[in-house]
């Protein structure tokens, strides 16, 4: 995290750089594709990234009202207007402009590279995969993962959250993100679905929130909203479309053992998950009757950014069987399950373990097997094969 000051009339503001992961694996790749696309929640820091990396390409905000209106009308007069290498932000507004992208960057003559912007991620990645397809290497860009900030206690970096806003400004998380949810609602539902009840939908996702850690089952949460089956799963797409939530898939390696096959449902923010759980501060957090599942959706979140800010793909799953015998998190590493418990306690017990035992017994790996605990408290140390991991430490 770097600090550069700017002066503003007679004050000084103090703007935080956050040394974004990502930033290094987009500069070593950049200039090996002719597109570069970055997908990510709205105000998780697309714009500056791309702005800092590439300073000589000229930029375009497609949300403008008057550009996209151009982009809309005469697709070719528009990439004639905006010469030479361009930034693209928010493309998913028209995104009928990658069909002529196309075009362009297939001239053998083209030296032009564009960077791509976008928060809608089931669109933007669909429409790149049948226009772009060899052409781009998209790279996600979520929040703030917890070595992109500081955070004193567990507590305080899972009710703050990674959006960076809340972090170079030092705001108070909830202010924040109650205008943040109150746009997206507004705005993005609005534009992705006809919802003529806002209201029920905002039912439908603080029910998600209630759920996070849990099997998904859209028949439940459609019934406690309101709604039918159908409209449930629809609505939750449009949350994995924007990245509010994403789902965790069970491994389909049965090891001789009949498995859960429904995917279990997480946020990708927890700063947002606390908000719509109500939880107003650190305190109420700690006593909450859900803290263990909101702890294990913050470091299975965090997992998740570590893969994708490094622009590696996700190889994690869960694993639960119809015995009860359940991992949190596995990382398929081809040949091996790789485990992961989750505990939100401050002290670590060696019943923590025992499905990590399990699960290796059954992989034959029960001697040489490894795996680790991650659980709330302060120390990272070894234990026979596992490691157990302070959650400072993921």
């Amino acid at each position: 995290m770097n600090f550069e000051l700017t002066p503003f009339w007679d004050c000084v503001i103090v703007v935080v750089m956050f040394d974004r992961t990502l930033r290094k694996v987009i500069g070593e790749e950049a200039g090996q594709y002719p597109v570069i696309a970055i997908t990510g929640p709205r105000q998780s820091g697309k714009t500056t990234l791309v702005r800092e990396l590439f300073p000589d390409h000229r930029y375009i905000l497609l949300e403008d009202p008057d550009i996209r209106d151009q982009a809309l009308l005469d697709a070719r007069g528009f990439f004639r207007r905006f010469s030479g290498s361009l930034i693209l932000d928010e493309v998913q507004k028209v995104p009928d402009l990658l069909s002529y992208l196309q075009g362009i960057v297939d001239d053998p003559d083209n030296r032009r590279e564009f960077v791509l912007t976008g928060s809608e991620h089931l669109l933007l990645s669909d429409t790149i995969s049948q226009t772009l397809a060899g052409r781009a290497r998209i790279y996600h860009l979520l929040p703030l993962s917890q070595s992109e900030r500081a955070s004193s206690n567990a507590q305080d970096a899972i009710f703050a959250g990674g959006y960076p806003r809340i972090h170079d400004r030092n705001l108070k998380p909830t202010t924040w993100l109650a205008q943040y949810y109150a746009t997206y609602i507004q705005r993005d539902v609005r534009a992705v679905l006809n919802v003529s009840n806002l209201d029920q939908f905002d039912r439908f996702v603080r029910l998600a929130a209630g759920r996070t850690g849990q099997l998904l089952d859209y028949a439940s949460i459609g019934s406690d909203c309101g709604v039918s089956q159908p409209t449930a799963k629809a609505w939750y797409s449009v949350l994995k479309a924007s990245f509010i939530c994403f789902t965790l898939e069970p491994h389909f390696r049965n090891f001789g053992k009949r498995i859960i096959k429904s995917p279990k449902s997480y946020f990708f923010d927890t700063g947002l998950l606390c908000y719509l759980l109500r939880i107003k501060d650190t305190s109420q957090l700690e006593n909450h009757p859900l803290y263990g599942s909101v702890f294990e959706n913050y470091i299975i979140a965090e997992r998740l950014k570590r893969l994708l800010h490094n622009g590696d793909e996700s190889n994690l799953y869960f694993w639960r069987d119809q015995k009860g015998h359940e991992v949190d998190l596995v990382a398929d590493n081809g040949d091996y399950l790789f485990p992961t418990e989750i505990k939100s306690s401050e002290t670590f017990h060696k019943s923590f373990c025992k499905n990590l035992k399990y699960l290796n017994s059954i992989q034959d790996r029960a001697n040489d097997g490894s795996g680790e605990c991650i659980y709330g408290g302060e120390e990272t140390f070894d234990l026979n094969h596992w490691t157990i991991r302070s959650w400072r430490d993921i």
